[in-house]
């Protein structure tokens, strides 16, 4: 198999483990384990795929992790699709996934619930779209801004993943109450679709928000350190440098 297709099947797979780790833990546990145990969850299956999958594709597992990094030139935009289908596609099985499990309870309702992220009346605290907005672009651009810092080659060799990690469990403990926390358009896509109706109406913040978070943390970061050499040859991984 060549170089794109695994990238794509790495992130297929990475994404999928992303959505019923987490999605998975708010959707089927999420009364006995709340907010924190939702957040862990999250953190802990990026961090596990960062060491899994990061010298095959780098693990990105969300497209505004791979804009961002093309953006910074630290992957070439011909790879993007494989990195950005992929990832969508894992999402999409990885909730449906969830949906088969779930629906093995004769108490399930996927309107009451299925880690689905909104704004407005389906925030889950009824924050308005700005507050929503500005809650998803500067979440994202904690994540991309730390994904940064910790993949540079100053920083040492494979310990990136748990940095990560931990910054996508704070991330999820902040943005749980607003939005149910996206940071990534694939993990929101991959429960959308299987509600449907407002859930992918409400898509379009899910994936422009984090996008434009991502993007704008490369370029505050290459504020700061300039000296960061493209590295195009191989994907920056969040486990290796």
């Amino acid at each position: 198999m060549n170089k794109n297709g695994k990238i794509f099947i790495a992130e297929l797979i990475g994404t999928g483990v992303l959505v019923i780790g987490g999605c998975g833990s708010a959707v089927l546990a999420g009364d006995k384990i709340g907010f924190l145990g939702v957040s862990i969850a999250f953190g802990l299956s990026l961090l596990v795929m960062a060491y899994a999958i990061g010298g095959i594709s780098g693990c990105h597992i969300n497209p505004a992790v791979t804009v961002g990094l093309a953006t910074a030139k630290q992957v070439r935009w011909g790879t993007v699709p494989y990195y950005v289908f992929g990832q969508v596609i894992g999402g999409i099985i990885g909730g449906g996934v969830i949906y088969l499990i779930a629906s093995g309870n004769p108490d399930f309702n996927i309107a009451n619930g299925f880690a689905l992220n909104g704004y407005g009346a389906h925030s889950p605290g009824g924050y308005s779209l700005l507050a929503c907005a500005i809650a998803e672009v500067v979440l994202t651009f904690f994540l991309l801004f730390t994904i940064m810092g910790t993949t540079h080659p100053k920083f040492p060799a494979g310990f990136a993943g748990i940095p990560i990690g931990l910054m996508l469990t704070l991330i999820h403990l902040v943005g749980i109450p607003v939005t149910n926390t996206s940071v990534n358009p694939a993990r929101s896509i991959g429960v959308a679709v299987y509600h449907g109706g407002w859930a992918v109406s409400q898509l379009w913040l899910f994936i422009i928000a984090p996008v434009v978070g991502g993007i704008v943390a490369v370029y505050a970061y290459q504020l700061i350190q300039a000296d960061r050499l493209p590295q195009t040859e191989a994907p920056p991984s969040l486990e290796t440098n």
